[in-house]
């Protein structure tokens, strides 16, 4: 790594050469990854030994920070490559990262806004801090990182996420003083993880910086005017620059009715500058944060959190087209009859179905938390999880990720997977040679885990392992 590169000079001037040499050391060690347990699937004690034992991996808890293991030992790089990862029983994610969240706290009684959401590490945590229930609405503005947001979300089986592919600061004439809490994780010029991305030092500017400081800007504002008086935002960057970090927060703080609220984090950090290139900041600043990436062996990070005090000005509302998508309870003519017939086939009692809300576009039913809610459905590329699709006799067919959710009520038509053939078969979407089944779908099983839906005909059971998981590799043990 060349340490005269524009990004170190700008570390040393900043912080100083001691910080500079640090970093320099810091990023020629290996990575050290993190992992985030899913608590809505295992903790880290069952977890702990399914790796330890399958895959010979060792984790270690992050002491103070919930749900964060360290990844000891991995001899065989097999951490992204397991079955219980596919599965959505643990994410893997910087220690840092998992601190915005964790400072917002929302409950599942919070209306919750994801404003820059892709890939989906802080969405899915968000989610599991609130139970997979109530609303959370996740937003990004690249429709191809849509993708990924969408695939993390349905790897953890997580179902009160609604997703817009929108521009955050455009979303301020759509939402006007309405979220409890707001996570801002602004697009940035990724300083502090230049370990991960050693790319950074080769074009990374002043000028870069402070052109993404107007977007962040641009986006933090928007976040403001959408957020409840008495609401939360926090916004973060993994970038070290003050000019995308405290010059932001400074700008907001003379111009918006905000003040920042005191975050204590369990680790050393360095508080926010309130002096910059002889210019004085706002006092308020010191109450951020600065991690540096050597102090948490992590990436750099930068957390401010920011309470609404009064009102804002409401922007012209845009005109949005009347929705044709509605949100529908179990008892709901429309979808009753396909409710009716999953609870009967796969022996599911009906009851368990008023925990959830239901729509129908075309084909296809998903399936979100009774209490998510919005009105503006039609601005949605999604909401929720597919519950599955109605066939041609009228029948709805269970998808897979559905059936994981729904896997602890079901009590027949279950098949539990032999052996590890079967497992390799099923995974890669084959068929399984099974004669001792009748026809029609399963939930299939292997071990303690349901893995989806499976529909047996003449030519033998049919995997129907989500396409999006079989492209990732994945080591059976």
């Amino acid at each position: 790594m060349n340490f005269d590169s524009k990004a170190f000079e700008y570390i040393e001037n900043t912080f100083g050469s001691t910080p500079a040499l640090k970093y320099k050391e810091f990023i020629d060690i290996t990575p050290t990854n993190y992992i985030r347990i899913n608590p809505l699937k295992t903790n880290f004690d069952q977890l702990k030994i399914i790796l330890n034992k399958k895959y010979s991996i060792e984790i270690q808890k992050v002491e103070n920070i919930p749900n964060a293991a360290l990844v000891r030992s991995d001899e065989n790089n097999l951490i992204g490559k397991t079955l219980e990862h596919i599965l959505g029983y643990y994410y893997i994610q910087s220690l840092s990262s998992m601190l915005p969240a964790l400072i917002l706290a929302p409950t599942e009684n919070d209306i919750v806004l994801d404003l820059c959401a892709a890939p989906g590490s802080k969405t899915t945590q968000l989610s599991e801090l609130m139970n997979n229930k109530g609303t959370i609405i996740a937003n990004e503005i690249d429709i191809d990182r849509i993708k990924a947001l969408v695939f993390n979300i349905d790897r953890l089986n997580l179902l009160n996420i609604g997703v817009i592919n929108n521009k955050g600061e455009i979303l301020s004439k759509i939402y006007d003083n309405y979220f409890d809490k707001i996570l801002v994780d602004a697009p940035c010029s990724s300083l502090g993880i230049i370990q991960k991305r050693g790319e950074v030092t080769s074009w990374w500017s002043i000028e870069h910086s402070e052109r993404l400081h107007n977007i962040q800007l641009k986006l933090l504002i928007s976040a403001i005017k959408m957020a409840k008086v008495g609401g939360e935002i926090v916004y973060s960057t993994c970038t070290l620059s003050v000019e995308e970090n405290e010059l932001v927060i400074d700008k907001v703080l003379k111009n918006y009715p905000v003040e920042v609220k005191e975050i204590n984090l369990p680790f050393k950090t360095i508080p926010g500058k309130t002096e910059f290139n002889s210019s004085k900041l706002n006092d308020q600043i010191e109450s951020t944060h600065r991690i540096l990436p050597w102090e948490i062996n992590s990436d750099g990070f930068f957390i401010a959190k920011l309470l609404k005090t009064d009102s804002t000005e409401p922007l012209e509302k845009l005109k949005l087209p009347k929705s044709d998508i509605k949100l529908m309870n179990y008892k709901n003519k429309h979808i009753n009859k396909y409710i009716v017939q999953l609870s009967d086939y796969f022996g599911i009692n009906l009851e368990v179905f008023k925990n959830f809300n239901f729509i129908h576009k075309g084909k296809d039913i998903f399936l979100t938390d009774r209490n998510w809610y919005d009105e503006n459905l039609n601005i949605f590329n999604r909401i929720g999880l597919k519950l599955g699709s109605v066939d041609n006799r009228n029948n709805l067919a269970l998808h897979s990720n559905a059936g994981q959710i729904l896997s602890e009520y079901i009590t027949k038509k279950i098949y539990h997977l032999k052996n590890y053939d079967e497992l390799e078969k099923y995974i890669s979407g084959s068929k399984l040679q099974v004669d001792e089944l009748e026809f029609g779908q399963y939930l299939i099983m292997y071990e303690n885990y349901p893995l989806g839906t499976a529909t047996k005909s003449n030519d033998g059971l049919k995997s129907q392992f989500p396409k999006t998981k079989r492209t990732q590799k994945i080591e059976l043990k």
